[in-house]
């Protein structure tokens, strides 16, 4: 376990050091100065030389590289040129809604589909075996804008029963701010439900037709037993699986539901700088969400320890 752990915390370090890597030469390889298209057209030359010198763009290249890399690993991104803030200090303003709405999406995504997967794979070939994969399949094909403006529409404005966007201001309240997101969360929980119905459908049925499922049916077990404690069991790690795959996504993909809903999440951030050139944000937020993908992913493996005993690193 131990020599496993030391394994994959090392093949993090790659995967975060090649995308610092990337992140430095993206804003290099932009044909034309940099500090020019950070400033936009409007700029003077003067401005140009200053942002240049406090970029420190007038370094040879190699030291530049060495000096990024040593400021991310100190957790210094730079300063952004829109806030000027630092950039983690700005990402960490942004990084609550983001985080509560993907995991209410996430919520929202397993109940709809865990157990309608379940009972889709038990009862296989019933009208609502295919009534749920033909659903799952009409939801992951409507674009989640159009179901964020209708849902918008009916639900917030005709009834009145969500806030139909925003997060509330600077002094509402933490519960209140929890409304605002339960629409667009629905939202993301419909359109996210689809992948992990199908994985689980797909995986019960793998298990319902193994030996040991027979065996226990007749040893007269109760048929919710089996499903649940036999064969849901040995199903898990592959929904496991596309469970931190979804949460991963919803982190990195909320960017159209937030723009939809005017959540000032990193999403939104993300699109206002890049209509803004604001190429330290656009770095920042490319080194945060990898992280985030890489050590989802070690967390997804390292659960699997706990849902199958069997496995062993």
């Amino acid at each position: 376990m131990r020599s496993y752990l030391i394994h994959r915390l090392m093949g993090m370090m790659v995967v975060i050091f090649l995308v610092l890597t990337i992140a430095f030469v993206i804003v290099r390889l932009a044909p034309g100065d940099p500090a020019a298209l950070m400033l936009g057209p409007e700029a003077t030359a003067e401005d140009a030389a200053e942002l240049r010198q406090q970029l420190g763009l007038e370094r040879p290249i190699i030291v530049q590289y060495f000096t990024f890399l040593g400021n991310a690993l100190r957790g210094d991104l730079g300063t952004s040129i829109f806030f000027k803030q630092p950039v983690t200090k700005v990402l960490l303003g942004r990084a609550e809604p983001t985080v509560f709405l993907s995991l209410f999406s996430l919520a929202i995504a397993l109940i709809i589909a865990v157990p309608i997967g379940i009972y889709a794979a038990y009862r296989r070939g019933s009208f609502l075996d295919q009534a749920s994969i033909s659903t799952a399949m009409l939801a992951a094909s409507v674009p989640s804008f159009w179901t964020g403006l209708m849902l918008q529409r009916y639900f917030a404005t005709d009834l009145g029963w969500f806030p139909a966007s925003g997060y509330g201001g600077p002094d509402t309240h933490f519960w209140e701010r929890m409304r605002y997101l339960l629409l667009p969360s629905i939202v993301l929980g419909i359109v996210n439900s689809a992948l992990i119905l199908r994985f689980t459908r797909a995986s019960m049925l793998d298990i319902l037709g193994e030996d040991f499922i027979r065996t226990a049916r007749s040893k007269g077990m109760g048929e919710t037993r089996v499903v649940l404690r036999h064969a849901l069991k040995n199903a898990a790690i592959p929904i496991i699986t596309v469970i931190g795959l979804t949460f991963a996504l919803l982190v990195s993909g909320a960017v159209v539901t937030e723009r939809v809903f005017n959540i000032p999440g990193m999403g939104n951030l993300v699109v206002s700088a890049v209509l803004r050139r604001d190429y330290p944000i656009i770095q920042g937020t490319l080194i945060v969400v990898a992280s985030l993908y890489v050590l989802i992913n070690l967390l997804t493996d390292l659960a699997y320890l706990f849902i199958d005993k069997r496995v062993k690193y």
